[in-house]
């Protein structure tokens, strides 16, 4: 019977140690998403202008996509995407002419056509709130981004001389996921990160960014489209 009695208090205490280490696991685990969250965060506030329509879906949860007309502090302004969950907003409403501030991620995914991938970008959105108005110094366009250069950034200059550099930002998401920004440098900040190897890792602050081009798609004809990227304020290398 003590036999018996040491090997069930043995199996208990094993019980319990396994039990510790899933819950440190899971703590671990969160510990680990919220990090990789904190390395994407995106806040904006503008006007919807559009319907949701249906992106996709994921384990049941639907996800559409809406656009938001976010004022810049000159007259110009930007059309950004949002991604937004059903279980987060009435997606069958009609929302067109209210204001929001909402918080999330720039996200990226590849989406097949018929030739090639096309990368999409749009803001996951986490928190959103409807607001009365938005005031002409409220900051209605912030990104912050820590991630890695994962191709060769492109420096140039335009034809008033101006500075520029094209860079390709991966920034890790949970469950070994990346998400693929654009970012636009300029002056001081173009010529710095044109020396940046791939895999070199950095932050950047700045804004989202709307802008139109036109696109050859034969040799008479061009259609007019829209490009998504991050124009960068500030940069910062980070020694690893």
């Amino acid at each position: 019977m003590e036999y018996h009695a040491d090997v069930k208090n043995i199996m208990i205490l094993r019980d319990r140690k396994n039990s510790f280490a899933t819950v440190k696991q899971r703590r671990e685990n969160l510990k680990m998403t919220d990090k990789v969250i904190e390395n994407n965060q995106v806040v904006i506030m503008g006007e919807i202008i559009s319907k949701f329509t249906f992106s996709h879906e994921i384990y049941g949860e639907g996800f559409y996509l809406v656009d938001v007309l976010v004022p810049r502090l000159s007259e110009a302004s930007d059309v950004i995407p949002l991604m937004v969950s059903e279980r987060l907003l009435d997606v069958e409403q009609d929302y067109i002419g209210q204001k929001i501030s909402v918080s999330g991620q720039f996200r990226s995914y590849n989406r097949h056509d018929e030739v090639k991938n096309k990368l999409v970008l749009s803001v996951f959105v986490r928190e959103i709130t409807f607001i009365e108005e938005i005031g002409e110094s409220s900051k209605t366009n912030q990104i912050f981004l820590d991630g890695y250069i994962c191709k060769a950034p492109v420096y140039r200059k335009t034809p008033l001389g101006r500075e520029i550099a094209d860079v390709l930002l991966a920034v890790n998401r949970p469950y070994g996921k990346s998400d693929y920004i654009p970012c636009i440098c300029w002056g001081r900040n173009a010529h710095y990160s044109s020396t940046f190897e791939v895999g070199t890792r950095c932050c950047v602050w700045g804004r989202i960014q709307s802008r139109e081009y036109m696109k050859k798609i034969s040799e008479t004809d061009a259609e007019k489209r829209v490009a998504f990227e991050v124009s960068v304020s500030k940069l910062e290398k980070i020694e690893e």
